[in-house]
Parts: structure tokens; sequence; C-alpha cells
């Protein structure tokens, strides 16, 4: 039939003309017609403004109908149909919430609306629903009142079986789901109370009744082994049985590569590959190898061809489609794929034959990539290698390991070169490198969680990273410059709200982030060497990881910001990674001059984006499970952790050693109002003025286990607390001698604790071997200045602790140095502090000190205070009878009079280790010009040092790290 000119017109003409043999109105063709008409149109006059025909108009009866069901026009109460914006409805997705609310996460990427506890009975948490806005809550939020329920998400719950007063219910396992179901009278299914079971919905909520459901599946008692996995894989709706035609499929394929595989493909058999994984590994995606080609490198990956046995558009590939990924629980994994396939005939297994998509590729010695290649191959992996061992053989040099892999060991060493490379490479290409803590869960017999350790990364991990980055932008520059499409792996920049949060953290620590309004990863990566060895660095480092975003999966190549790549895409996992396989798909289609079209990009992105924080969620819960269980027993027990995460209602406190996570809630911090600050991360007491803050370390009492919540509560005992010292190792028992504090003055505190932390550092007496009995009291010195006498209590406290041994007589009490300028007076009380503080051997008494020598000229002068340095550090042997006061040099100059008392409170010091007669230290030099003042007593800090073989204590505590736990750095491409 010849089209009218009405249907003409329609913009997608063609496209339906190619989809159907009787082509309708398309959808974008019937919203123009409204949007034009501007009122609402009913049916029939809808109809004839689009020319349909008699005979079309059950059909475009449908059509409209499910236009409807999707949210593209809504019908009124006179069936007229109209465009939801126009009569401003809002479409979205519901998002439930335990306490009985919700919020609509809106189609549009605008704020979300709040949905009252009425509004919510008639849904529930995933629905997709359209609203209007109604007004705003008591939080100024817009809040809005359901107007049509689009599409129901939820048709099979899984829950816990309840029996009230004889009426069986089921609480869902879903928290978000806050309605009971009501379980229909009859049934074959007879669960017991408490039982988990799967039900499914026959009567949706509404808004006068419950949702009604029959028991359809008993999984068990909640406390069964493995329990937890069943109730999340039902909880998330992750597909966990593979379709009877994706078996049948399976069972088709052959068991070995077959000769007629080899078609087409380039022989790598006699190449070293080899794969390099963790030791519970079954399914190895990828194996490598490197050679020295010139001054550069020439690096294979070859990556598992799955796309030769999975074909497009077959009952496999819908299967991987909707698993989107593997997931990996604690003891158990859903594979993408049957295993047949993931861990036999496409897995990478040592000494068989298998198919496989190759990255060749020419690095240069400075890291970067000159060209590359993609072609299909036949390998042979050599050896099935584990990160433990290949650590073992490159970095700690085990013979054993290293005479096992004799025949493999030049390629790893030339492996571990081309690694080291591409660290470089990867330092100046500013990607961040964020420090995260893995754990690795030990079980016992029952499936229960018997401990919980830190898992520990090695640069054999690293190695294999660096290489997978290399391969996966291969892959993606290969398609982007042949203008292939793709789905690329993409990392957007920080939104301007957080990085205006983020400045403004930063800034209370004085800290700024470079790169203005458009910051770059590097820009990221300087400030975090910058902080990394701070105190405070685990905060500055989960602030800064926060206010970035996620990554996902998109055709718009916007590049990835957190590895500082202009085009990335995942190419190395399409074992268990479907977006893997599309990009396997696309190479081999673009090398035989073709394009892959697997349908519509960017929803194929936005489901394997969705299928991948599917399964993060899904071992989360199961993970929760095993520690509340583990955790269970040992309720009223106290531990020591870190703030991991600062909300309005309290903290979440991260256990140190066993790495488990419970909520701390803001009633029992204390008897205050605290409030949340939201920038700095803290809540702040309205009275106390006390706050907490991410990362601040708390004593905290575990006082409740939920087992149906997966919650754990701990009550506050003590913090925040002070950041602990590192403990030195004890050899021997040290004895203090008394502390006298000087007559008539009042102890004060220092100014800082970093220069109380100085003070004790430069103070370190030499150790000593054998015990002293009695120690003379030291002077105090004389102070005049107001700073002066602030400070020489705390210095004094610091000066008498002198460790002895055996017989030491007493030590004579050296002279303090007069003091008169305003700096030195300020210095005097710290050089009294480093010269009383006499190492002694075993029989020492005292040292005398000798005239200084007479320098004149500046450069001269800088010349002498160095060789008395030299002389001053030569440790003595024989036993001194005495020690003589030293004598101060004297000083004229403000700094001059502070570089000299610091230079003779060094110069003192002299370490003394065993027994020497009439060794007596040189005197310092005299200084007059400032220069050589100062250089002199720049000098004098380096004359007492001991060598550590001498030592057999380490040096005074310093503040440690808040963290407290070792760290490990996270893995970018193969977590």
């Amino acid at each position: 039939m010849q089209a009218s000119a009405v249907r003409l017109a329609d913009p997608f003409y063609e496209r339906e003309t190619q989809q159907y043999d009787n082509p309708l109105p398309s959808r974008e063709y019937v919203l123009q017609i409204l949007a034009e008409r501007g009122v609402p149109m009913p049916l029939a006059e809808l109809a004839g403004a689009l020319d349909i025909a008699p005979h079309e108009l059950d059909f475009f009866d449908r059509r409209l109908r499910a236009m409807e069901r999707d949210g593209q026009v809504v019908r009124n109460r006179r069936d007229a149909y109209l465009l939801p914006a126009k009569a401003d409805l809002i479409k979205g997705r519901v998002e439930g919430h335990p306490d009985g609310f919700g919020f609509l996460r809106r189609d549009d990427g605008e704020p979300d609306v709040f949905l009252g506890p009425k509004e919510m009975r008639e849904v529930l948490h995933g629905d997709r629903v359209m609203v209007r806005i109604s007004g705003t809550d008591r939080r100024g939020r817009p809040e809005g009142k359901l107007v049509e329920v689009l599409e129901r998400a939820n048709s099979r719950v899984v829950g816990r079986v309840i029996n009230e007063h004889g009426v069986m219910i089921v609480v869902p396992e879903n928290r978000r789901l806050a309605q009971d179901i009501l379980v229909a009278p009859g049934g074959r299914k007879k669960p017991e109370p408490g039982q988990i079971v799967t039900v499914e919905l026959v009567e949706q909520p509404t808004k006068f009744a419950q949702p009604i459901g029959r028991i359809v599946e008993v999984l068990g008692n909640y406390a069964d082994p493995g329990m937890e996995i069943e109730i999340a894989l039902r909880k998330h709706d992750l597909p966990f049985e593979f379709s009877s035609e994706a078996k049948a499929q399976t069972r088709k394929l052959p068991d070995v590569v077959r000769k007629k595989d080899w078609a087409g493909r380039e022989d790598l058999t006699k190449l070293p590959l080899v794969t390099i994984d963790g030791e519970t590994a079954k399914d190895f995606d990828d194996a490598v190898y490197c050679e020295r080609q010139g001054k550069g490198y020439r690096l294979i990956v070859a990556i598992a061809d799955v796309s030769h046995y999975v074909d497009a558009a077959s009952a496999l590939d819908k299967d991987a489609f909707d698993r989107g990924n593997s997931v990996y629980f604690p003891r158990r994994v859903i594979p993408m794929l049957p295993e047949k396939l993931s861990n036999g005939l496409c897995s990478l297994n040592p000494q068989v034959e298998r198919l496989a998509m190759v990255a060749d590729m020419n690095i240069a010695a400075t890291g970067e990539i000159r060209n590359y290649r993609f072609y299909p191959a036949v390998i042979w992996s050599h050896a099935r290698l584990t990160y433990t061992k290949v650590a073992a053989a490159l970095y700690d040099k085990d013979p054993a390991v290293r005479a096992e892999l004799a025949a493999l060991l030049p390629h790893l060493e030339q492996l571990d070169q081309l690694f080291r490379v591409l660290l470089k490479a990867r330092a100046k290409r500013g990607a961040i490198d964020f420090e995260t803590t893995e754990t690795r869960m030990i079980f016992d017999d029952n499936g229960k969680i018997a401990q919980i350790v830190p898992e520990v990364r090695n640069d054999a991990h690293r190695l294999i990273e660096e290489c997978m980055l290399a391969a996966n932008v291969c892959a993606s520059d290969f398609l982007a410059t042949r203008e292939h499409p793709a789905l690329y792996r993409v990392h957007d920049s920080p939104s301007e709200d957080k990085l205006a949060k983020l400045r403004e953290f930063l800034k209370e620590f004085g800290l700024g982030l470079g790169g203005g309004d458009e910051p770059r990863a590097a820009d990221f990566a300087r400030l975090l060497e910058q902080v990394k060895d701070r105190p405070d660095a685990q905060l500055l480092q989960t602030v800064m990881l926060r206010s970035l975003k996620q990554a996902m999966y998109s055709p718009d190549n916007v590049g990835h910001f957190g590895l500082a790549y202009e085009s990335y895409t995942h190419f190395t996992s399409p074992i268990r990674r479907y977006p893997d396989l599309l990009i396997h798909r696309g190479i081999k289609a673009a090398l035989a001059g073709e394009q892959y079209r697997p349908g519509d990009w960017e929803q194929i992105g936005l489901h394997c984006s969705m299928t991948e924080r599917r399964a993060d969620d899904a071992t989360r819960d199961v993970v929760a499970f095993l520690k509340c269980y583990f955790m269970q027993d040992r309720v009223g027990e106290e531990f020591v952790g870190s703030v991991s995460a600062v909300v309005p209602f309290g903290l979440f406190v991260a256990l140190d050693d066993i790495f488990i996570e419970g909520l701390l809630h803001i009633s029992d911090l204390g008897s205050d109002y605290f409030h949340y600050d939201e920038t700095r991360h803290a809540l702040m007491g309205e009275r106390t003025g006390k706050q907490f803050r991410l990362s601040d370390r708390v004593k905290v009492q575990l006082v409740r286990v939920d087992m149906a919540t997966n919650k754990i509560d701990f009550r506050l005992i003590e913090g925040p607390l002070p950041v602990e010292a590192k403990a030195p190792p004890k050899v021997a028992e040290v004895v203090a001698a008394e502390v006298v504090p000087v007559e008539g003055k009042r102890a004060r505190k220092p100014r800082s604790k970093k220069a109380e932390v100085e003070e004790r550092v430069e103070a370190t007496p030499a150790p000593v071997v054998e015990a002293v009995p009695a120690a003379a009291e030291p002077a105090a010195p004389k102070v005049r200045g107001k700073r002066t006498k602030k400070a020489a209590p705390e210095a004094l406290a610091e000066v008498p602790v002198a460790p002895a041994v055996e017989s030491t007589a007493a030590a004579a009490e050296p002279a303090a140095p007069k003091a008169r300028g305003k700096r030195a007076k300020k210095a005097a009380p710290e050089v009294v502090a480093e010269v009383l503080v006499a190492p002694v051997g075993e029989s020492v008494t005292a040292a005398e000190a000798s005239a200084t020598p007479k320098a004149r000229g500046k450069r001269a002068k800088k010349v002498v205070a160095g060789q008395v340095a030299e002389v001053v550090a030569a440790p003595a042997i024989e036993p001194v009878p005495a020690a003589a006061e030293p004598v101060a040099p004297k000083a004229r100059g403000k700094r001059a009079k502070k570089a000299a008392i610091a230079t003779v409170a060094e110069v003192v010091v002299a370490p003394v280790l065993e027994v020497t007669p009439d060794a007596a230290p040189p005197a310092a030099p005299k200084t007059r010009g400032k220069r050589a003042k100062k250089a002199v007593a720049g000098t004098a800090t380096e004359v007492p040092a001991a060598s550590a073989a001498e030592a057999l204590e380490s040096a005074p505590p310093v503040p440690a790290r808040r963290a407290g736990r070792k760290t490990t750095t996270k893995g970018s491409d193969r977590g």
C-alpha cells in the first residue's frame, strides 16, 4: 500500500519499514505530533492526525499502550493521551528505605523526589513509577505523589517465614522491601517458622492491601552452611542456573582444540608463555611473555579466545549477557560461562593447546608503546605460575624456586625489567595509586570464618597488572583509530561540588589540590605523594578517594581519569566479563574490515555497569553475614579501631587486625548534641567541642550483633585516642635518673608536639650494655628569657635519662651555657638537654674538654667546623677517668649565639663504648661570621652519629600513622 504524505513525514519511516512488514508511525513521530498539537488527544483524534487506516487501529492502540507502560505518554481520566512533561509528571525508579519511606531516582538525572510512607504502600523497591511534585517535605526536599506504576520489578522475593497468630507471613531479606508479604492459604510447600523461602508474588501491593504471594521454594534454615550465598543470589536477582539451551550448546563443544580451529591463526606454541595468577584461581584468562628487542621490549599478552566458542546471539551469549560478569563469593563462584568453557576449553591451562587473541606490543625503554598488532593464535602455556612463586624467584631470590623455574627465569627477569619501565611511565603519566587494605577469609570445616587476614600483595601482582593495562590501552586505541563502536571503560573527572568540598577540607591541613577548576590525575597523584608520610595520610587519602566518581562502561569515550588514559577499555578477561567479550568481537570484525553491531551500545553499557554493581552488592551481603556470624560470640569484648566513615547518625568503625566494621551510634558518643559536618567528615559536639573525624582512633565495646539485619553495634569506651608512638624494642632494662625541676619555676607544656619530638630525636643517648647503680642529678640551666623559662623544665625533663649497667660512679654535672640573646635564650634549654646526655660503657666517670681553635675567615670557619665534626665523632676505647664541664663558645650575634650553643650541645655528646683512659674531645671552634656560625651549628648536628651496628636499642618513639594497619595497593585491572 502506498504510504500517505503524513506517514512519509515520519523521520524514522525507513527504520520502521525495515523492522515491520506493515509499519506504523514510530514512537518518536507520535510524541512529535502530541507536542505540536499541545493538547491531550483521544485515540480517534490521534489516529486521524497520523493517518491510521481502520485495519491498523488495533495495532496502533497496542503501540500506544506500550508507550504508556514505558512512561512515554500518559492517559488521563478522559482517555486522552498527553505528554508527561506537559503535565509536570516525572518518571523514575523507586528506591525504598527500611523505615517505610523512599525516593524516586529520576530518569532525567535531576535531584531525587521524596516519597512518603503513604505513597510507598502501593509500590516496592525497584518499581518504575510516574509521580507529580506535590510540595516539599520538612527538610526542604521535593515531595512526590504517585500517579501511575509503570513497571513492577519484583516477581519473586526471598525471606524468612514468621507465623503470627496462625497467619503466615514472609519478611523479605532485602530490607528495602519494607512491606511483609502475606502467604496465600494452601500450597504444597509447608515451611517451618524461621526457615528461608522464596515466595512468588501473586498480587502486588495496593493502597489498601499488602502484597500476597505463594511459597515456591524452601531453602532451609538460616544458619545452614552456604545459606548466605543462596539468599544473596535470590535477593539480588543473580542468574545462577544456565538455560537448557545453553547447556545443550555447551555439550556440543569439543574438549580440546581441533586441527580445523588452527585456520587463520599464528602458531605461538613454541613461545614460552606462562600464566601468573593467585593460588586458588581456576580460570586463566591471560598468558604473558617478554623479550628484549633492541633497546626496548617485545611484550606478548595472549588472552583466551572466548568469542571463537560463544557466538553472538546464541543461547550461551544470552546467558552471559544476563549475568554480565562472574561473581566471586567466599568459597564459591557463579561463573559467567559454563565450567566446561571457563575452567576448561577457554582457560589457558598449562601444557595444552589453546586458542587466543594476542596483543603483540613493541615498547620503548621509556615505557611508550611504539607499535602493536592484534591477531588470533594458538598458544601452549609452559607453566601455571602464582604470584607468590614469581615473587620468591624474582624478589626474594629463593634458591629452590629459582632452580625450579631455571628454564623460565630469563624471560621472567626480562618481564620484571619491563615492569620497572612501565612503572616509571605510570608515574610520569600521573596515574592515581591509592592504597587500600584487602582481606582474605580463612574458613573452618563448617564453612564459617575462622580468621580474617590481610591479603599481602607483592610486585608480581603489579607486574601482571601493568601488562594488562598495556594490552587494554592498545585494544582501545585499535578500535578508536578505526572508528569502530566499542564499550569503553570510562572514569569521569570529579564533579564541581565534590571538588569544592575536597579543597575546603584540604585547607584545614594547609594543603591544596593543583589543576584549578579541572584538576588532572597527576594533581591527585602529586598530593598523594606529598601526604603519604603524614600521620593523617589515611584520612586524607580516604577523602580524596571519595571525591572521585565510579568507573562504568559507555560507548562515549571520555577517558579514564584515575589511570590517566585518554582511551581505555577492557580486553583481558573475556571469561569473566561480558564487555571484554564484546571487545574481542569488535577487534575481529575490524581485522576483517567489518563492523560488529550487537545492538544499542549505550544500553549494553548501562546493563554491564548494573551487573557489576549487583555483583558487588551481593558479595558485600555475604561477607557481612559471615562477619556477623564470626562476631556473635564476642559480644562484650573491647577493641581498638579507626573511624572508616562519618554519617549523620554516627560513626562506622573498622576494627584493627580482624578487619570488621560496625556502627558506633551518635547516641553513644557522650552526653552532648553532635552535629554532622559533611565537608570536614566529622561529628562536632555542641557543648564540649569534642569532635570525631574520619580515621580517628577509638576504643569500643561490641554490644550487639543482629544476624537478621547483618548489623554490628559498638559502644564508645574511649576516644578519639592520641596518635600512638612506635615502642622501641627492649634489650635491657633502662633505669632513668630522677628528674629535678628548676627550683621556684613552674613546669609548662611545650609549645608544640613537633618540637618535643624533635628534641627527643636529637637528644638520643648512645646505647649502653651494663647497668649503672646510680646517676648524679644534673644541674638545672639558668634561664632568663620568657620563652627560655617556658621551655627549660620540659627540656630538663628529657635530659637525665642516662641508662647504665654495672659499676659506673657518678657523672659530673655540666654547666649550662649562658644565653643572653632572645633566640639564644630560647635555644639554651634544648642545648642543656643534649649536653647532659653522656652515654657510658662500663666504668666511665667523666670527660674533659679542650680549648677552641680560632677561625677568622668565613670559609675557613666553615672548614674548621667540618673538621671538628669528624674529630669528635670518633668513639673512644679506653676508660675515661673524669669528664670536665664543656666550655660554651662566645657568641655575640643573635643567630650566632643560637647556632653556637647548638654546636656545643652536639660536640660534647661523644659516645663511649669500651674503656678509654684520657680521651678528651676537641674544643668547638670559635665563630664570628654570621654564615660561618650558622655552618658550624649545622655541621655539629652530624657529630654524635654512632653506627647502627653498635646500638642495642632503637631511637626513641615517634608518632605512628593513625591507620595502624598495613595497606596494599589495589589493582586497577585484575580485581
